[in-house]
């Protein structure tokens, strides 16, 4: 089965062709990153515009580098939601006259399903599974029982990882996107500043407020004592941090859940102090842990199209008047 996948929640305009759900045929991403890299963060007017602007181009590219017509594909999948509205409404315009023109099946995908499929396209999810997604938006721990069956168990009460990340390394002066400048630089630095394990307690949720205020006090007051902040030491701290504590919170719900399989997605799973500290502590509990490969971590239409495979064979359909969805949650009816 081929699906034509579209992904526009944010700022990359991508299509993919997708076989079986895990047969990535050809992909197309077009990012945005320069064009908002200038205003420190994603403009969403701008976002929409782009998307609206380079939808056709994308299309006729993935179909050529894919080599099928559209009489091949069976189906069309699209992101329609969460995400930023106009940019979901780019994608969304376009996967519906396509399955209307085409007379194709319409397969709405969320957001987050998609970052966890993507781990399929580099080998078949075992289930049980718990799955950490960490992104920009998001950051949440999910259990599957079973193919697109998801319990959310944790989640963040208020900054995403990802936002975090964006907003210390704005208070660095380092640039946008904030991931993986903070994370080069960790490399280099020490952990030598005194900062708060972010929301230590034994749930299953996230709190990264308070952390960075903590960054954004310390450098204040080091400023006002005239004191040089050491930026590769605070980039270490900060980093050293969070990957304690995504890990720490995974482990127990792998071992709560008595499950021995992690899967991580979203694009701060690129993040390589957390790839390593999970696969540390993964190997030390003889668990079975699949990341994707930079590619497949930040957003892009093949997860969109590997997790539309296992909706569609869930029956899970959409007429013309889907629409999309700024905030929605995972395993929402549509």
């Amino acid at each position: 089965m081929k699906i034509l996948a579209i992904e526009s929640s944010c700022d990359e305009t991508s299509m993919s062709v997708i076989e079986d759900g895990h047969i990535d045929l050809g992909t197309v991403i077009l990012s945005q990153i320069d064009i908002h890299k200038s205003y420190g963060g994603v403009v969403p007017e701008i976002a929409s515009r782009s998307h609206a602007e380079s939808i056709t181009i994308v299309l006729e590219e993935v179909l050529t580098k894919a080599n099928v017509t559209m009489d091949e594909i069976d189906a069309v999948a699209v992101t329609y939601g969460p995400g930023l509205i106009g940019s979901l409404l780019v994608g969304l315009i376009a996967a519906k006259t396509i399955a209307y023109i085409y007379d194709k099946p319409l397969i709405p995908v969320h957001h987050i399903a998609g970052h966890i499929y993507a781990n399929n396209l580099v080998k078949k999810m075992e289930f049980p599974l718990i799955a950490l997604v960490i992104s920009g938006g998001h950051t949440d721990l999910i259990y599957m029982e079973e193919n697109y069956s998801f319990k959310k168990i944790g989640g963040t009460l208020d900054d995403a990882v990802g936002e975090c990340y964006d907003k210390v390394a704005r208070v660095l002066g380092l640039p946008y996107p904030g991931g993986p400048s903070i994370d080069k630089l960790a490399r280099e630095g020490n952990d030598t500043y005194k900062l708060p394990l972010p929301l230590n307690d034994d749930s299953y949720d996230f709190s990264f407020s308070g952390i960075k205020s903590a960054v954004i006090n310390l450098v204040h007051n080091e400023e006002q004592k005239k004191n040089a902040i050491r930026n590769a030491d605070l980039a270490c701290s900060f980093q050293n941090k969070v990957v304690e504590i995504l890990t720490k919170k995974t482990i127990k719900a792998l071992k709560e859940y008595h499950v021995k399989n992690l899967v991580v997605a979203g694009g701060v799973a690129a993040n390589s102090a957390i790839r390593k500290s999970l696969e540390e502590e993964c190997l030390k509990n003889n668990f079975n842990m699949t990341v994707p490969p930079i590619l497949y971590c930040t957003d892009n239409a093949a997860m969109i199209g590997a997790a539309g495979f296992f909706a569609y064979q869930k029956g899970i359909k959409a007429d013309l008047n889907l629409n999309a969805k700024a905030n929605c949650a995972l395993g929402e009816n549509i």
